[in-house]
């Protein structure tokens, strides 16, 4: 009898470290199925560009930028209707970094897809800089105020779901909506000149990463994007 149940238990203990496992190897995994298309390969920056100051590279099957700042973008197509995934991690505490999305035209330097697209950002504190919760984690920079700020500190991982449905746009971060945006809609008047120009922005565009400065590095391990249905 005992030595039935010393039995079972040891069975159970297996299956249970099996179980966490295959938890952790499923969570560090990137999305790859139910119709979502890997645009970063985890090996090398095939199919992006960079454009302004620094530069990106990848590092322990990771992207992540030296230098700034720049913007590292998807030349291949524009992306409209569709949820864009991005897996990112702070270096330290609190880095800061974005993701660029409607940007109209091919970048040919740093500032047009700032003033002229919108900059989903990372930045979990952006008092350090002396820039209030309009400049926060997964709100569009400047414009929207957060619902939330999920954002996780460095060095955890992030989710950031992106979804463009024609002129509207939603953030989640690790879950948790933050910012719901339709064109048009009312926007604080700019408070520094770095600041995006306001004004609507095309349905579809280019989408980047931004490389911020040498001290706020932001690792991305994926970069997804998988079509709206029916859209």
């Amino acid at each position: 009898m005992t030595l039935t149940i010393v039995k079972n238990g040891l069975i159970t203990l297996c299956f249970l470290l099996l179980m966490l496992r295959f938890g952790a190897s499923a969570q560090s995994a990137p999305s790859a199925s139910a119709g979502w298309r890997q645009l970063f390969n985890g090996k090398d920056l095939t199919g992006w560009k960079h454009v302004g100051k620094g530069r990106m590279s990848v590092e322990n099957g990771l992207i992540r930028g030296h230098g700034g700042m720049g913007l590292l973008y998807w030349t291949k197509e524009k992306f409209g209707n569709c949820t864009i995934r991005l897996v990112y991690k702070m270096q330290k505490m609190n880095s800061n970094s974005g993701v660029y999305i409607r940007i109209p035209l091919e970048p040919r330097e740093e500032w047009m897809p700032v003033h002229y697209g919108y900059e989903v950002q990372i930045d979990n504190h952006p008092e350090t800089s002396d820039e209030d919760e309009y400049h926060v984690t997964g709100t569009l920079y400047s414009l929207t105020k957060p619902l939330a700020k999920p954002g996780k500190p460095g060095p955890q991982w992030n989710t950031m779901d992106i979804t463009l449905d024609g002129p509207r746009t939603l953030v989640y971060v690790n879950g948790v909506k933050v910012t719901d945006y339709k064109e048009g809609a009312p926007v604080p008047p700019r408070k520094f000149d770095f600041e995006p120009f306001r004004g609507l922005r095309p349905n579809t565009g280019y989408v980047g990463l931004q490389n911020h400065g040498e001290h706020d590095i932001v690792y991305f391990k994926e970069v997804s994007v998988k079509a709206l249905s029916g859209k």
